[in-house]
């Protein structure tokens, strides 16, 4: 299938329009960490060859060892688990070899009243303790839809959590009196930084106008945050985040209803903020990583997407004008949901269908000449 995409280059400004290409990478071979996972959402590494930890969207927290070994870990909060609800991402803390803190963020309240939640525990051994909510999006809704619930680290050590806008309530995106359809920052407490762009009327908020991000990750080489987002039918985007900047959705977008049915006439409008890169149509973007490691040397500041609906793993690669798409690992299939890099340079991701993957470059008495596993 040839995909569409416009790419709006943020160095000059200008926009280009591109075709994907196929282009596989080579040297390189998978081990499948796991299989028959129960709908896994996160990964997270952690330190010292401690294997993974990784979400079930139904309330597990596992622990996922080198060796394939699974086991539970016990004490995770209870979560909303329906449709898009459910337990969603976990990251550590920066300084996890210290503190053995992590964070998570789920669904939490009922069918009547829910909202994204962050919470932060510790990781003792096998179990969870001193378990803190942090962050109850504000206002709930009635819907299990659209909870965004990434989550990245910003150098300074404060913390980024997207928001979803609830998909019935999508106006809330534009409003700063909701925090629905927000790209949110807060302190490792929960308490707001006071430099963000708005810390009157909104706090928490950190930019806006967002539909459902599913996709967030923060390049340490430069400080820049890129963020993915589904779209409708059509208009998945590709966004640099900016502080106080506003994003549009629903006033702009290159997307209509899954009806058919227009939501807005507009792509663009004054003081709202193109997408880099936008799918028509669209391919269900969901983990974002960047590769900053030396395991695929040529990959330097190349972004890696998973693709739900297309269900593959993409590489965005960085050129003067935008980027350009190829799919490197094909072998790599099923709802690609989250994707990191590994400390050793590894790719790691994970499916829908509960497999886990680790993608490793092949030296030259390992692997060489063989194909791909």
């Amino acid at each position: 299938m040839s995909i569409f995409l416009s790419v709006r280059s943020w160095i000059a400004g200008a926009c280009l329009c591109c075709v994907a290409i196929s282009a596989t990478a080579t040297d390189y071979h998978i081990n499948v960490l796991a299989t028959g996972l129960d709908k896994p959402w996160s990964i997270a590494e952690l330190p010292a060859r401690q294997g993974f930890l990784v979400t079930e969207k139904s309330g597990q927290l596992l622990r996922l060892s080198r060796d394939g070994s699974v086991s539970t870990i016990s004490g995770t909060p209870e979560v909303y688990f329906k449709s898009q609800g459910g337990l969603l991402d976990v990251v550590t803390d920066p300084a996890f070899t210290d503190n053995q803190r992590i964070y998570l963020s789920y669904a939490g309240g009922d069918e009547d009243s829910n909202r994204t939640t962050v919470a932060s525990a510790r990781l003792v051994d096998q179990q969870l303790e001193d378990v803190s909510v942090i962050l109850e999006v504000n206002p709930s809704k009635a819907k299990a839809a659209h909870y965004g619930g990434k989550l990245a680290f910003l150098p300074d050590g404060s913390l980024l959590v997207s928001v979803g806008e609830g998909f019935e309530y999508r106006e809330q995106a534009q409003s700063l009196d909701s925090e629905m359809g927000k790209l949110l920052r807060i302190l490792p407490d929960g308490t707001a930084p006071a430099d963000n762009p708005f810390p009157d009327r909104a706090p928490r908020v950190y930019s806006f106008g967002h539909r459902n991000p599913q996709g967030l990750a923060v390049d340490q080489a430069s400080g820049t945050i890129w963020m993915t987002e589904h779209g409708p039918k059509g208009g998945d985007e590709l966004n640099r985040i900016v502080a106080g900047n506003n994003y549009g959705w629903p006033a702009i977008t290159y997307g209509v209803d899954y009806s058919g049915a227009i939501i807005s006439p507009y792509t663009e409008a004054e003081g709202m903020e193109q997408p880099i890169v936008h799918w028509v149509p669209s391919i269900a973007l969901s983990g974002l990583a960047i590769y900053r490691a030396d395991g695929f040397p040529d990959w330097d500041g190349s972004l890696l997407i998973g693709a739900l609906k297309d269900q593959k793993l993409y590489r965005l690669a960085p050129t003067e004008s935008g980027f350009e798409q190829t799919e490197p690992f094909p072998d790599v299939t099923g709802r690609i949901r989250d994707v990191r890099i590994a400390s050793d340079g590894s790719i790691v991701a994970l499916s829908d269908e509960g497999s886990v993957y680790q993608i490793l470059p092949s030296s030259e008495n390992d692997h060489k000449g063989a194909s791909h596993d």
